[in-house]
Formats: C-alpha cells, sequence, structure tokens
C-alpha cells in the first residue's frame, strides 16, 4: 500500500513539474525598450546612432523597422528618404538583445512645414 501511495506522490509531482515547465515557456515575451536623442549617423539598413543624454548610441538593424510620425502615420519608403536624416530629433524602439539594441522602430516628429512648400 505504502509503494502504491509513494508511486501516486511521485506522479503527481512529476506533472506538475511537466505543467509548470510549459506555463514558463508560453509566457515569454520580447521587452522593447526605449532611447529618445538625435540622429546623429544615419545609412539605411548599416548604421544608425542616436545622440542620446549619456552621449551617443548605436543600434543594429534587424530584419524589419519600421519609421512612423509622432501621430502614427507610417512613412513611405520614399518618406523615409528624405525625413529621416541627420540631426533631427528621434524616439528608437528597440529589442536588446545581448549586447546589441536592435530597431522595431524608429518615431520622428510630425511633417509640420507644409508651409514651406507653399
Amino acid at each position: 500500500m505504502k509503494t502504491i501511495l509513494l508511486t501516486l506522490v511521485c506522479a503527481a509531482f512529476t506533472a506538475a513539474g511537466a505543467f509548470a515547465d510549459d506555463r514558463t515557456v508560453s509566457t515569454t515575451t520580447t521587452t522593447y525598450s526605449t532611447g529618445t536623442g538625435t540622429i546623429n549617423a544615419y545609412t539605411p539598413g548599416s548604421s544608425f546612432i542616436l545622440t542620446e543624454p549619456n552621449g551617443p548610441v548605436t543600434y543594429s538593424y534587424g530584419d524589419s523597422v519600421s519609421y512612423v510620425t509622432r501621430s502614427g502615420v507610417v512613412l513611405t519608403p520614399e518618406q523615409v528618404q528624405t525625413r529621416i536624416r541627420v540631426g533631427i530629433p528621434a524616439t528608437v524602439h528597440y529589442a536588446p538583445m545581448g549586447e546589441r539594441r536592435v530597431i522595431q522602430r524608429v518615431v520622428v516628429d510630425d511633417d509640420d512645414d507644409d508651409d514651406d512648400n507653399n
């Protein structure tokens, strides 16, 4: 009788451990961080350095980067070519991956210089 009871208790602990591992795996998420400053260097797909309050920070490119305005408008590739440039303020949302900071999204000010086009 003691053997059967001991076997059932061990089986219960083994099953509980297996379920705990499954929950840990299923709740793994990517954490994103933010950097804010002025673009110091920019070469599409290659170099992105943002001068932040504590100095320049280098960001890496991943599979894809979205470029948006503060109001949420997604920039077209043509707009990225003219709007993303050295000297403008920007916010970078990135995923820390080891020692690298991989860009997910770049946010720039809204285009409010429409009066210059008239």
